[in-house]
């Protein structure tokens, strides 16, 4: 295992550390030297020898296999997909879904988890309910779990669906709660993990997760286009891919002979040809995450959630992301009670080269476990001070 302190603030690792103070991995987060080299290497190979001699699908055979580890599942669980969207779309497409069956989730989810349950809706009569978000005493948001529970509690509640953190307020979900509520109703639980996948500890079995979904580009380090799904083994012939193509099915490479016969694994749900130089680079930068360790970094960020918060608050800034031990997560998303957010992001990039979030109104700050202490007191400096 690598010692973390050998990543924190190297910006040999991490280019962006030379011209950035970024904080925006809840957004798109910038590639790792590690993975910008796998997309390069990929590009001079295939520039100058095309694919031969090339062992991109042996690499992406192992990216399936440490999926796989890194959710406690098997490789015949993983799928590749270009996004979430694609991920939860397979399995809004891919249930037999009968009339009046619902489907519980927040009124907070990101889009990726909520037009594809609408679609449901309106194409197969399914009921879409969406719990609603709360304010506690302290001013911080959150999905009260009760109300989450109560609403799966109705007769027909099919599917419950949701993100383990909550793109706008951060709040993380208690799963292994959920999931065993699922588990005892025979409800399916389907998970948004793009932002928790690689930073805070997931385990598809122990949380009884049904189908999970999670693009690269976020915690994970990779580039956009290139996500993992995974489908629970006793799931796999009972949900219907959501395209088909020449590789979804058995014998994928005897070209002439037309066989449909879908795969007894994930794989039945990727219908073509890899995004390679995408998936090189994620299993790059997942490859350095694991050698790490998931609590290792998971244990940076909440101590850098930690700093970033008292400084918030001693600014004068309220800060939203609920910190319960259960509920903290990458993100700390906070207000200010007089100033112009928008303002705030603009000024910030302009003049002082950091990058934070605006979403919901809310300002929003994302750090790696690579970014330091340091950047942290940059943040809270440059940001404007409240009138006494």
């Amino acid at each position: 295992m690598n010692a973390i302190t050998d990543f924190i603030g190297n910006p040999d690792l991490f280019p962006i550390l030379r011209n950035w103070a970024f904080f925006n991995h809840a957004g798109v987060a910038p590639l790792p030297k590690i993975a910008a080299a796998a997309m390069q290497a990929y590009a001079a190979h295939a520039q100058t020898a095309g694919y031969i001699a090339a062992t991109w699908y042996q690499e992406i055979e192992k990216l399936r296999q440490d999926s796989a580890a890194l959710l406690n599942a098997h490789r015949d669980e993983i799928a590749f997909v270009k996004n979430t969207s694609e991920g939860i779309s397979i399995v809004a497409n891919g249930i037999d879904w009968q009339y009046g069956d619902r489907i519980v989730t927040t009124n907070v989810e990101y889009p990726a988890n909520i037009y594809p349950w609408m679609e449901v809706a309106r194409a197969r009569g399914a009921k879409l309910i969406l719990v609603e978000e709360e304010e506690g005493p302290d001013g911080t948001r959150h999905v009260p779990m009760e109300n989450i529970l109560m609403a799966a509690s109705e007769p027909r509640t099919r599917l419950i669906t949701l993100s383990h953190v909550e793109y706008a307020s951060g709040q993380r979900h208690d799963l292994m709660r959920i999931g065993q509520f699922c588990a005892e109703r025979k409800i399916l639980f389907c998970v948004d993990a793009i932002q928790s996948l690689g930073i805070l500890p997931l385990d598809v079995r122990a949380m009884h997760i049904d189908y999970l979904s999670a693009d690269g580009h976020k915690w994970l380090l990779g580039p956009e286009g290139a996500g993992i799904f995974y489908c629970r083994r006793e799931l796999i012939d009972r949900t219907r891919p959501l395209m088909v193509g020449w590789m979804n099915v058995v014998d994928a490479q005897n070209y002439g002979t037309y066989d449909y016969t879908l795969r007894p694994d994930a794989g039945r749900f990727e219908c073509g040809s890899y995004n390679v130089p995408g998936l090189l680079a994620l299993r790059a930068s997942l490859q350095m995450l694991q050698s790490i360790g998931v609590p290792q970094i998971s244990q940076r960020l909440k101590f850098l959630g930690d700093q970033l918060i008292a400084g918030l608050q001693s600014e004068g800034y309220r800060v939203i992301s609920p910190r319960t031990a259960g509920q903290w997560s990458g993100i700390v998303s906070f207000v200010s009670p007089t100033l112009n957010h928008e303002q705030i992001v603009h000024d910030l990039r302009r003049e002082h080269h950091i990058e934070i979030a605006l979403r919901e109104w809310r300002l929003r700050c994302s750090p790696h476990f690579y970014n330091t202490e340091q950047e942290i007191e940059r943040l809270l400096k440059a940001l404007p001070a409240h009138p006494v």
